[in-house]
């Protein structure tokens, strides 16, 4: 009877050992386990959300294929938005009402796949992971529909009955009908529930960080030239571009650098009191431009609902400029230089930072001006080339505090100055850059010419006498703007006041000399 039970005991064992074999995978010669691995793998890794996640920014793709992001207000990583399948299919702005359009049922089916007892993991496709995968996706259209976010209410089967979003729920929108200038909301109410999935809801306005959560992004997104709007204010004026695959030249038969945008100008400056006809004054070149969005957010400790660590909105972009002043202009107006703008340029550039579209507007206003004392008489041209970066940047330790900077230089093409007296002019842009219709920075950047002319004389009762002169042109730079209220967009705290740049000036000599007569 005991040599029974003890077989019996040993054969247990040996089924557990077998069985413990199996389990593990354990190979004869001891070493680890494919499962011991990714079980050791698995407790080194940290928790999700450990690691800040860094968000690509890129150029959104266009129409249709750009996608929504929708942070989830139920979900466990509050503030981190995923692409979605939903749409807005109407916003109206004073009243904060938008109606959000549900994926048709094959979209939703691709975008939360049902799963069925006869269907094996294999089958499911890719699109399965695609929520995981969306705060790092470049936001190409290839992917636009895969995951529905906080729609996944829209599932196959029921988007009837369920609304596409829900209370709490941010949305972050390309520009749509009704918003031109994109969409980022939060909504407070979910009105109605259409058969066909759309739903009606009240919202309110939101920040980025509601949005971008704890993840971090940095990088600058070029403007395309042939997407800006022009609207010439003066006569004369000329807008050429040239972008990758489409070549358009300046109207002198310049080939410009690809993403440049070029204005020629020219017009007539009012002449000063008492001038000759032959001293009539003018203005004339051009202003090429490659300018690109800069931004970056860090939302690195933040934590839920609170503000970023930092973040940084702003415009750089290479500079050229090649233009001429001629004649004898007037002076001041009331103690202020004449400003006369000759183009206006709007565009709503869409960037991609992770997941979700933010849609920057940002719009230049082109202009010549003339501060003269109506004495001197010039013909002086410039070519100037350089870059700028001018926006406003938030760190915890500072707040916001302005970005100006330039690197720009230039070189006299023709220099001509007669008579004594100052002229200064400059051929520049204003531009303000904001972000979903709000207004962030605005900056004024104004290359400018200065020449200045002085002479002495000398007489005697005789009738003889002498006289000397000199001259010089500088070329310069002024650098000025404000950082505005609505930078609060970003989640950081609100400042009460308008915030300078900070005015940047920088002079350099052109060329100069000196000139002498006599009377016999």
């Amino acid at each position: 009877m005991h040599e029974l039970r003890r077989h019996a005991l040993l054969s247990a064992l040996s089924a557990i050992t077998v069985a413990t074999l199996l389990t593990t995978g354990c190979s004869a010669s001891g070493s680890p386990s494919t499962v011991d691995k990714a079980a050791a793998t698995t407790a080194e890794s940290p928790e999700p959300g450990a690691v800040e996640e860094q968000l690509a920014v890129v150029s959104a793709p266009d129409g249709d294929a750009t996608p929504t992001a929708v942070a989830d207000a139920n979900a466990v990583d509050q503030g981190k938005a995923k692409k979605s399948a939903l749409k807005v299919a109407s916003y109206d702005r004073k009243s904060g009402r938008a109606v959000i359009s549900a994926p048709s049922s094959s979209a939703a089916s691709d975008a939360e796949p049902s799963a069925t007892p006869s269907e094996s993991s294999s089958d499911k496709g890719s699109n399965s992971d695609s929520g995981s995968d969306s705060g790092t996706d470049s936001g190409s259209g290839s992917n636009a529909g895969t995951d529905s976010g906080a729609g996944s209410a829209a599932d196959s089967g029921d988007a009837k009955s369920k609304p596409a979003v829900a209370v709490g729920d941010v949305i972050a929108s390309a520009p749509a009908p009704g918003a031109p200038d994109g969409v980022l909301a939060k909504v407070t109410e979910v009105v109605e529930t259409a058969a066909d999935g759309g739903t009606t809801v009240e919202t309110e306005p939101a920040k980025l960080n509601s949005v971008l959560g704890e993840g971090e992004a940095d990088g600058t997104v070029p403007v395309d030239p042939s997407t800006m709007k022009v609207d010439p204010l003066v006569q004369g004026v000329k807008v050429s571009w040239a972008k990758t695959g489409d070549l358009t030249f300046g109207p002198e038969g310049a080939k410009l650098p690809l993403g440049s945008l070029r204005i020629d100008v020219g017009a007539a400056v009012e002449t000063a009191p008492g001038a000759p006809a032959s001293a009539a004054a003018s203005v004339e070149g051009f202003v090429q431009l490659a300018p690109e969005v800069a931004f970056s957010y860090d939302g690195s400790g933040s934590g839920t609902g609170s503000s970023p660590g930092g973040a940084f909105l702003g415009l750089t972009g290479d500079w050229a400029s090649q233009w001429s002043l001629k004649g004898r202009a007037a002076g001041s107006t009331d103690g202020k230089p004449i400003r006369i703008p000759f183009a206006e340029l709007h565009a709503d550039p869409v960037i991609q930072v992770g997941p979700v579209p933010i849609v920057v507007n940002l719009d230049l206003v082109c202009y010549f001006q003339v501060e003269a004392d109506g004495r001197v008489t010039v013909d002086v041209e410039q070519d100037l080339k350089g870059d700028f970066r001018v926006g406003g940047n938030f760190t915890w330790a500072k707040g916001w505090q302005g970005v100006s900077e330039s690197n720009m230089s230039g070189e006299p093409l023709k220099t001509t100055v007669t008579a004594v007296g100052d002229v200064k002019a400059a051929m520049g842009a204003e531009a303000t850059v904001g972000l979903y219709g709000t207004v962030g920075v605005t900056a004024d950047v104004a290359p400018y010419l200065r020449a200045e002319a002085d002479a002495t004389a000398e007489g005697s009762a005789d009738g003889t006498g002498s006289a000397t002169g000199s001259w010089a042109l500088y070329g310069g730079i002024d650098l000025t703007g404000t950082l505005n209220l609505q930078l609060s967009i970003f989640g950081t705290p609100i400042f009460q006041t308008k915030i300078p740049l900070g005015a940047l000036h920088e002079e350099w000599l052109l060329t100069k000399g000196e000139a002498s007569t006599s009377t016999p």
